[in-house]
Formats: C-alpha cells, sequence, structure tokens
C-alpha cells in the first residue's frame, strides 16, 4: 500500500526538510518561497520513499511549468534531499539569481555540444559524489495542448546507464494552471491543486555499460518516461495514445 501524501503547510514545510547542503543563497530561497506555497496551493506529494535518502540519485520529471522546478524542490527536501537542477547560464549572469544558483551548486547550461558534454560531466561528478540532480527529459515544457509528455532526450538516460545512477520517475500536475509557460507571476487566488507524485527507482539494470549504444539509450529513455507518463496518469486521469512521435493525445 502507498503511504498517504504529504499536505505541504508550513510546519511540514519547516520540520521535516533539511537544512544542511543548501548553501546560504538557496537556502534563503527556500525559506522564502515554502510558506508562500504553503499558503497558496493546495499540494500534494506522495512517493517520497522512493527517493534514496543518501547517494546519487536522478529524479526524472515531466516539464509543464517554470514552476515545476519550485514543486520537485520541495517533493525532495520532504523526502531528505537537497535537489541540484540543471540551469540556463543566463541565470549567471542576473546577480540575486547568480547568488541563489552558486549556492545551490547547481548545473550551468549554456548552449550547443560542447557546452552540453560539460554539463553531463559536471552532472556525472555530482552523481558520483551522492548528489540529488533534477532532469526533464523533455529539455523543455511539453508543447502538447493536453500537457502529456512529448518525446523526451536521451541525456538522462546516458547518465544513469555510465554511472549505474538510480533514476526515481516523477509527475508534476497542475502547475501550468499555477504558472502558465508564458506567465511571470503565480495565480494564486484561488488557490490551486498540485499533485507531485514519484514511483519506483526505473529497472534499466540490464542496459547499464561504460558505453550504451543508440537503441540502449532510446530503450532507457522509453522505459523512464513510460514510468513517468503512468505516475501522471495516475494524478490526473485519462489514459495517454502513443505512436513512434511519442504521446500525441489523451482519451477519458
Amino acid at each position: 500500500m502507498r503511504p498517504g501524501p504529504i499536505r505541504f503547510g508550513p510546519l511540514t514545510a519547516y520540520r521535516r526538510c533539511p537544512r544542511r547542503g543548501r548553501g546560504k543563497w538557496f537556502g534563503f530561497a527556500i525559506d522564502v518561497i515554502a510558506p508562500v506555497l504553503a499558503l497558496s496551493t493546495r499540494s500534494r506529494f506522495a512517493g517520497t520513499e522512493h527517493l534514496p535518502r543518501s547517494g546519487g540519485v536522478l529524479v526524472a520529471s515531466n516539464h509543464l511549468s517554470n514552476a515545476d522546478a519550485i514543486m520537485v524542490t520541495a517533493f525532495s527536501l520532504l523526502g531528505g534531499r537537497v535537489p541540484r537542477f540543471f540551469a540556463k547560464a543566463g541565470l549567471w549572469k542576473v546577480p540575486v539569481v547568480r547568488a541563489v544558483m552558486e549556492s545551490g551548486r547547481h548545473i550551468k547550461v549554456h548552449r550547443g555540444r560542447a557546452s552540453a558534454l560539460d554539463a553531463y560531466r559536471d552532472t556525472v561528478s555530482a552523481v558520483r559524489e551522492g548528489e540529488c540532480v533534477v532532469v526533464f527529459p523533455e529539455g523543455t515544457f511539453t508543447d502538447r495542448e493536453d500537457g502529456w509528455p512529448m518525446k523526451a532526450k536521451t541525456g538522462v538516460a546516458r547518465i544513469a546507464l555510465t554511472t549505474g545512477t538510480p533514476v526515481v520517475p516523477l509527475a508534476c500536475w497542475g502547475t501550468r494552471e499555477l504558472l502558465p509557460p508564458d506567465g511571470r507571476l503565480p495565480r494564486v487566488f484561488p488557490r490551486r491543486r498540485v499533485e507531485v507524485l514519484a514511483g519506483p527507482v526505473v529497472d534499466l539494470s540490464d542496459l547499464v555499460t561504460d558505453k550504451p549504444s543508440a537503441t540502449q539509450l532510446r530503450e532507457a529513455t522509453d522505459r523512464i518516461m513510460a514510468a513517468v507518463t503512468a505516475l501522471l496518469t495516475e494524478v490526473r486521469g485519462g489514459t495517454p495514445t502513443r505512436n513512434s512521435e511519442g504521446i500525441i493525445g489523451d482519451h477519458e
């Protein structure tokens, strides 16, 4: 039986979340945002027991909104981990945001093939050092109007297969209503309901290798996204349909 969901309230946010390892300014940002999140949403988190309490781990989530990072941060903290994220290099040019990015030891991503390789190496180093790294395999917000995931990139699979790092699938739902993809400020009234659900580690043991082939990378990616989609189905209802290009529709 799945443990009951955690309802995100102010006391939960402060009593259950780890404080060590946040960094000064990332920790400050969390302390500012957490009470606002607790008061402005009806958030529920389930599956925190699937997040290992120590050691390197990759958390793979669907991506609907900029609010996803906030919700996955809350989920990770409730699961006893401080998350690290990929972030566009431009954020390091904004003074206050740069302090948060550097303090939280997030992974800088520039455009271009060389930068992607650097980000890959930085992520490998992070998980080998025991960090919890959050990845949105789609690479950007889904372009599906119905909110189902689109075809994912193979980066998270490459990291998982070459390092043997466990991948925890996670689904967010309700974040698009909280903060639309083109929105700058969250919609806090009325309070939006947001659900975050994680599942067991995806079994990739038969694919782990130092040099995965394109076929192995796609198979691993498909398994990860199948797990994410199954969780999303559980949270939102409906049934996605697929073709060779990914998830393309929704049938109630």
